[in-house]
Formats: structure tokens, sequence, C-alpha cells
């Protein structure tokens, strides 16, 4: 079985976050560990991610949630190193008044076909980001896509628990995965 790296947003998904629960329940899902997960710096949380994907050996499977999934796009850009696929839940868009102004070095994510396969997973409430964003991300990456409903920023805010229902998704994402 692969890796799941998981690349939380500004933060770091706290306990409550279905990103941690997936983790305390599951061995091989580690987390990325920048210097800060409140102030966020760009190139610091591509060492980050980097560092986990080397450690990894094979390509993991990456599950992003909001700015986490900014950064795996920018990333993607920038390094040799593949992913087996991806999985980007809650994308936030930048041009929304909402969008924390400490991380706008991430702001200008590419735009561009991912080399790897991924899944797009958005709420039609979501205050970060419309569903229209997210399908025009999908759409750019190349990425498939899922609608989950009215569930807000699918954090921990969102009162989904360990959220069965995204676990199922990433799941059968993964089982698509070579």
């Amino acid at each position: 079985m692969r890796d799941i790296v998981m690349v939380p947003g500004i933060g770091g998904s706290d306990d409550e976050h279905w990103q941690s629960r997936w983790q305390t329940a599951d061995r091989r899902i580690r987390r990325i560990a920048p210097s800060s997960w409140e102030q966020p710096e760009l190139d610091d949380w591509i060492a980050a991610l980097e560092g986990e994907v080397e450690q990894s050996g094979a390509p993991p499977l990456l599950v992003a949630h909001s700015l986490g999934c900014l950064l795996v796009a920018h990333w993607a850009a920038r390094t040799a190193r593949q992913a087996a696929g991806a999985v980007f839940v809650a994308p936030p868009d930048p041009a929304e008044a909402v969008f924390p102004a400490e991380a706008s070095g991430f702001a200008s994510a590419p735009q561009r076909a991912l080399s790897f396969p991924s899944l797009v997973i958005a709420s039609t409430n979501d205050a970060y980001g419309s569903l229209t964003y997210a399908r025009a991300l999908a759409t750019a990456w190349g990425s498939a896509f899922a609608e989950v409903g009215a569930r807000g920023h699918l954090n921990g805010n969102s009162g989904l628990g360990d959220w069965p229902e995204g676990r199922q998704m990433v799941a059968a994402f993964e089982a698509t995965l070579a």
C-alpha cells in the first residue's frame, strides 16, 4: 500500500479536522511539517512537501485541504518528483475577501494540467471558494470533480467528524491509481 501525505492549510488541521482524524486511524498517513502553520511561506511549505514525498520512496497519494491545494499545484510546477495522485478538498479562491493576507504568496497557483491524476472535491457553500472556482481549477488541472452539497469549508468547523463520505471518495480515487 502506498503512503498518503496530508497537506493541510493554515492552522495545520486541528484535532477535530478529518485530516487529523484520518491520520490517527491510518499508519500510512503522514503530514507535511512546515516551519509555521500560521504564517505560511510558499518556499518553506514546498520544501516541507518535497521532503515528505522524498521520504515516501514510491510516489505517494497527496490529500490536500484549503491552502494545501494551492501548495500542491505550486509544488507540481517546480519539482521533478511525482505523486501517485492528489485529492484537493475545498480549494480557496485568492480573489475572495476572506482569503488570508498572510497566504498571498500562494495566490498565483499554476492553472495548467498536472502530471498525475487528481480529484477536486468542493462544497456548494464554501466561503473560501465558490463551486464555479473549484470547477475551473479542476478543468485547468485536468482533475475529476466531485460536489458534496452544502458542507461549508469541509474543515473541523463543518461538523464532518471522521467524514466517512470523504474517506470513501479518497479510497475510490486511490483504487483507480496504477
